[in-house]
């Protein structure tokens, strides 16, 4: 009985969340740490995100531990910085909508890459969320304030994901990534 409560919580959580708006909603603040900090949880599509890739990270175990969140970090930050400058990126709202989708199917079906492959799995993922921070970047901001923003928020994500993923038994890390799944699919139908 306890199981299928904790089951319905998860499954509830995620209809919670995915009811709410799957696109980032950038905080209207002078303060640029500020906004960057909140932008990854005001967007169902990167706080799922962000959480899978530490779930991931901890299910895969040995070097993935640090290896694939440090790489999802990195090329976040790169595509934020491609998306500051302008530089444009073809169907970015798809790829991160196709990004919680896998990650959570990663999750859920317990798939366990070879590392380099994870890596450049998780990189091409990053991209898309990065790109999606750095053209949200408002006007107002200060873009190195908001980019150390939503890069410790990321990582707190990743850790949260990380920590999760060790508090769970096995089962339960496989329900919690088809509810990441079940967001994402919710997200793809939307587009």
């Amino acid at each position: 009985m306890r199981s299928q409560s904790s089951s319905f919580a998860w499954i509830a959580a995620v209809g919670f969340l995915v009811s709410r708006s799957a696109g980032a909603h950038v905080l209207n603040a002078e303060d640029g740490l500020l906004a960057g900090l909140a932008h990854p949880f005001l967007g169902i599509d990167h706080l799922l995100a962000m959480l899978a890739v530490g779930f991931w990270a901890a299910q895969t175990g040995g070097r993935a531990l640090w290896a694939v969140p440090l790489t999802f970090m990195t090329t976040l930050a790169a595509g934020a910085w491609l998306g500051v400058s302008g530089v444009p990126l073809p169907a970015v709202e798809a790829g991160i909508a196709a990004s919680v989708l896998a990650l959570g199917l990663l999750v859920a079906f317990a798939i366990r890459l070879p590392l380099a492959v994870g890596m450049a799995l998780t990189s091409v993922f990053a991209l898309f969320h990065g790109h999606a921070h750095g053209t949200e970047l408002p006007a107002m901001v200060a873009p190195l304030g908001y980019g150390a923003g939503f890069l410790l928020a990321t990582a707190a994500l990743h850790g949260s994901g990380l920590l999760a993923a060790v508090a769970l038994n096995e089962r339960r890390l496989r329900l919690a990534g088809a509810c990441v799944a079940l967001g994402g699919a919710f997200i793809v139908s939307g587009l």
